[in-house]
């Protein structure tokens, strides 16, 4: 592992002074934070800044369908690496974050598809090498690096895995395109070869006894191109019988599980061979580098057994090595609580991504709904294991790589809008999110006020600047700036926000109360309290584009209160009651006095 002085020397370039370490005295038991005490930054190494050109193409010779490079075209790598990602320490410590997860840092094919359809594996999740880092982004010196400047500050570290699928190696010859659908296992049972009328193989297979699993050709016929056979690492990554070989998913039914996403290869995760072939990778993160947690893609994808083992194991892995509160969030891409639930009461995730804020989130900040979808939302938190108190781990967010990002659902959504008016409603969205439960999850970008409309290539685009055209013509909320400018309009706002997150631990571990709701766009309030301690901090959010004035309940004890942000009133109306007036568009703060 590099010394940290001497990574961040290594990392630093003319006129951008290297990241130094923050004041670790107000930091220096970062462990002990509590997974909802954090504010996630959630970037794409490739987007977010270029650190070193030297590894652009990943040491790759050739052109851009060789080694992946093209920063003009917004599917290719675009220099983005690690070294980047450390030099900008300041910046994202700047904003409030406490924690950064960057999306898959694992070894990727660095191009793959079709003829006339090829694109890189600049965003990670192609992974072939799943032991170390991309030459794209670095090596593992450079990732360690990165992992001990962000401890140094009191930062955590998430990393971004897959255990539902590889990158697109394996081949069925019935396919010469590519293009296998989905054939099921009633159509195409283990026990025979190209359905039920072929020839008997996997004699008495049932899914259960794995010995008795040899031949993968009962759907497909499955091969690893020439050249590509010791690709994948570790090895035995590389036998097909280790994937399920059943064609393209449709996403729907036993596909979901079973099938190709998109033609990845998908991992046979029911193998006991994948569940402890994968429980020794990742461990063997947590104990090379003292990483703070996972989120992990796919996670709908996959059944249900194999992360009744996976979870449990790396909890385990990371108590051995000192990380108590390591913090795992699955991927189920699903907006209704009670689907995202499940996965923590049967497949016994923490936490998964909180699908059903954002959707909920975003139509309120856009004035699409009425805040008691707020209110119905939150009644849910129920359903999760542990009920309220696990919902509160909930990493939530307003967008994301895949989906696009708030600026742009709310330039879409109001196309007449003033600039300002767009601003104060991503205000507003950011707003709900950083001070209602759960654990605010802020994605590149949107701090800089990146609006550009559409999913996956649109939500993308390059932090540190770039050369994509599309790019370049995005809407930016609060005008277009220089790459990384901390005077930003939602930079700044943000970074206030964050920082009466940090003053305020009613905001980040207090239990929440509904305490005011309509079923149009108006005032949406709840109070955060602290079990066990007095006081209370009410959190008032007006979604219309008029101001509110209304009565809300509040603790009949709470007489006298203080604002932490806007105008709040100095005492309570009466017993059980505060008057308060809120700005079109607008959030304030206010907490009773025995609640500071």
């Amino acid at each position: 592992m590099m010394l940290l002085g001497a990574a961040l020397a290594a990392f630093a370039e003319p006129g951008l002074a290297a990241p130094r370490p923050a004041d670790t005295t107000t930091d220096t038991d970062f462990r002990a934070r509590l997974p909802q005490d954090e504010v996630i930054y959630f970037l794409l190494p490739d987007r977010f800044d270029n650190g070193d050109t030297t590894n652009d193409t990943g040491g790759i010779a050739g052109g851009r369908l060789d080694h992946g490079f093209d920063p003009t075209h917004e599917g290719f790598y675009h220099g983005g690496d690690l070294a980047g990602l450390i030099r900008r320490l300041d910046y994202i410590q700047g904003l409030g974050a406490t924690a950064v997860w960057l999306a898959p840092v694992f070894k990727n094919k660095p191009v793959q598809g079709e003829p006339g359809r090829e694109f890189s594996g600049a965003h990670g999740y192609w992974i072939t090498d799943f032991t170390t880092v991309d030459p794209h982004f670095g090596d593992e010196a450079t990732f360690a690096a990165f992992v001990e400047a962000a401890h140094a500050r009191g930062m955590k570290v998430y990393m971004d895995i897959i255990a539902n699928h590889t990158a697109d190696v394996i081949r069925y010859r019935e396919c010469p395109k590519n293009d296998c659908a989905y054939r099921s296992r009633a159509d195409y049972p283990y026990t025979r070869r190209g359905g039920p009328d072929g020839a008997a193989i996997n004699d008495g297979f049932d899914l259960t006894d794995f010995t008795r699993l040899t031949d993968p050709n009962y759907a497909y016929t499955p091969y690893v191109p020439a050249g590509e056979e010791t690709v994948k690492v570790p090895a035995w990554l590389n036998d097909p019988i280790y994937y399920h070989n059943r064609g393209d998913t449709t996403f729907a039914g036993e596909s979901s599980l079973d099938g190709d996403f998109a033609g990845l290869d998908d991992l046979f995760t029911e193998h006991p061979r994948v569940v402890q072939g994968m429980i020794d990778i990742y461990g063997d993160w947590i104990d090379r580098y003292g990483i703070d947690g996972f989120r992990i893609d796919t996670a709908r994808h996959v059944n249900s057994a194999f992360w009744q083992a996976f979870v449990p194991a790396m909890l385990e892995r990371a108590r051995a090595k000192g990380i108590p509160n390591f913090h795992i969030f699955g991927e189920v891409y699903d907006h209704d609580p009670a689907m995202l639930a499940r996965f923590t009461r049967v497949d016994r995730y923490p936490a998964v991504l909180d699908f059903a804020f954002q959707t909920t989130a975003t139509d309120v900040a856009n004035g699409v709904k009425g805040t008691d979808a707020l209110a119905k939302l939150f009644m849910a938190d129920a359903v999760y294991e542990g009920g309220e108190n696990g919902a509160m781990q909930l990493p939530t967010f307003l967008g994301n790589h895949d989906m696009g990002r708030i600026g742009g659902f709310i330039a879409k959504a109001h196309p007449e809008a003033s600039d300002d008016e767009l601003l104060a409603r991503a205000t507003l969205a950011h707003a709900l999110m950083m001070f209602s439960r759960g654990v605010p999850t802020i994605y590149y970008g949107d701090e800089q006020g990146f609006a550009g409309i559409g999913g996956y290539g649109a939500a993308r685009a390059d932090l540190f600047g770039g050369q994509v055209a599309d790019y370049a013509a995005h809407k930016i909320l609060g005008g277009r700036r220089a790459p990384f400018d901390t005077s930003a309009p939602l930079y700044v706002r943000i970074a206030e926000m964050a920082k009466l997150r940090r003053d305020l631990p009613a905001l980040r571990r207090g239990r929440q109360t509904v305490r005011f709701a309509g079923d149009t766009p108006g005032l949406f309030a709840v109070s955060r309290k602290i079990d066990g301690e007095p006081g209370e901090t009410l959190i008032l959010f007006n979604s219309s584009t008029a101001p509110v004035t209304a009565n809300v309940e509040v603790d009949a004890a709470s007489a006298t209160w203080s604002a932490a942000r806007g105008a709040c009133p100095a005492a309570a109306s009466a017993p059980g009651t505060i008057r308060v007036t809120v700005p079109a568009l607008d959030y304030m703060i206010c907490t009773s006095e025995s609640a500071r």
